[in-house]
């Protein structure tokens, strides 16, 4: 029996989704895409999530203040840093260490203008769009299992492939790395496991079902909640933790992209909220600011419950089994079986929504989640945020 807030909200994942009666918020057909709000508005961290953060990055209670305090500045800071650096832009990431961003630029006389807009300076070679010129490139080969995929890494200015260790000496993943260094700028790096999706089949506990799948909710959006688009197809029926019904997919991508929404009525409400399943307290949604690379990171599902990383790469291409997913975002959070769909969140700030991995919570793992923005202005939705 839940104890938390949620206890009154229900939801099988976390963001979310009511019990009680009530009427199903209508969708603002006049808003086809999400305004983030700025990262510095929200309320002060909460005990729970702070004890997250140690619990999982290591951190002292001061130390877990001052680094949302410091990212949250870093993620203000990054929209503007790039306009000034211009087509010298190479890539951004928030350093834990100093607390602050660094933005990498190919034109020194950019400089000055990158450090007055409060970030620090490092000069490299090529820019983002020759990186993601070289990605574009390699996301039209076709990677074999081992590969398990690739992603435009801004500190090391190059297009990292990885691979999965066990099968780096098979010839058709050694075929697919020649091919990748020869569309430019790549570094090859290797990996423990592929990457799998995170659904599971029918089993106790809070969730949200479609068939025999369970999957996690995601977020909240006037007329019902983002998830994963592997868990379901468009028209597909969903029912809740207590398997009462609750609305249907009605869109869906997967693979290419790994999105869906799900509506919700039959007495279902939805809340701007993500599920602390009693390890921190329920999490209010305020917007979608991006987080930068290097940042804390927490993911909420209905099996693994509430765990903390850090953002390792964005607009990475994952290489499942069942065909390659774009435009992700990889942490160091780990999940389980269950887990997709549900929240990827950073501070008050929705990220994303659980797609896949490898790992698990117990000897830890790697995770990608499918940004939310994305989501919100593919199907015209407007997150629900407090």
């Amino acid at each position: 029996m839940r104890t938390s807030l949620a206890a009154a909200l229900v939801v099988g994942a976390w963001v979310t989704v009511g019990l009680a009666s009530g009427p199903a918020s209508a969708a603002a057909a006049d808003s086809p895409s999400v305004t983030p709000r700025s990262a510095t508005d929200g309320a002060p961290a909460s005990a729970g999530l702070l004890s997250a953060m140690q619990r999982d990055l290591g951190l002292t209670e001061s130390q877990a203040r001052a680094r949302l305090a410091a990212e949250k500045t870093a993620t203000a800071v990054q929209g503007k840093a790039r306009r000034v650096a211009g087509s010298s832009y190479a890539g951004s990431w928030f350093d834990p260490a100093t607390g602050r961003l660094t933005v990498a630029v190919t034109d020194g006389r950019k400089s000055g203008v990158v450090r007055a807009a409060g970030a620090s300076v490092e000069l490299v070679r090529h820019n983002a769009r020759q990186l993601d010129a070289t990605k574009t490139r390699i996301d039209r080969l076709t990677a074999p299992d081992g590969v398990s995929g690739w992603h435009v890494d801004p500190k090391v200015n190059r297009v990292v492939v990885d691979v999965v260790a066990s099968a780096a000496g098979d010839n058709d993943v050694r075929e697919f790395v020649e091919r990748a260094r020869k569309t430019g700028p790549v570094l090859v790096n290797q990996t423990p496991e592929a990457p799998r999706t995170f659904a599971a089949g029918t089993v106790g506990g809070d969730p949200y079902y479609t068939g025999n799948v369970r999957c996690s909710i995601g977020f909240s959006v006037y007329g019902g909640f983002v998830t994963a688009g592997h868990c379901g197809q468009a028209g597909a029926a969903v029912s809740g933790w207590d398997r009462s019904a609750i609305g249907n997919f009605q869109g869906s991508s997967f693979p290419d992209d790994d999105y869906a929404w799900v509506s919700v009525g039959n007495g279902w409400w939805t809340v701007p909220v993500v599920l602390g399943w009693g390890t921190v307290s329920d999490q209010l949604v305020r917007g979608s600011a991006e987080a930068p690379i290097g940042a804390s990171i927490c993911r909420s599902g209905s099996t693994s419950h509430w765990h903390c990383g850090n953002v390792l790469a964005t607009n990475e291409t994952v290489n499942y089994s069942q065909g390659a997913v774009y435009q992700m975002t990889k942490t160091s959070v780990c999940a389980e079986p269950g887990d997709s769909g549900g929240s990827f969140i950073s501070g008050d700030q929705a990220q994303g929504v659980t797609s896949g991995g490898w790992g698990d919570c117990t000897g830890g793992g790697e995770t990608w989640h499918q940004p939310i923005n994305e989501i919100l202005n593919r199907y015209g939705l407007t997150l629900h945020t407090a």
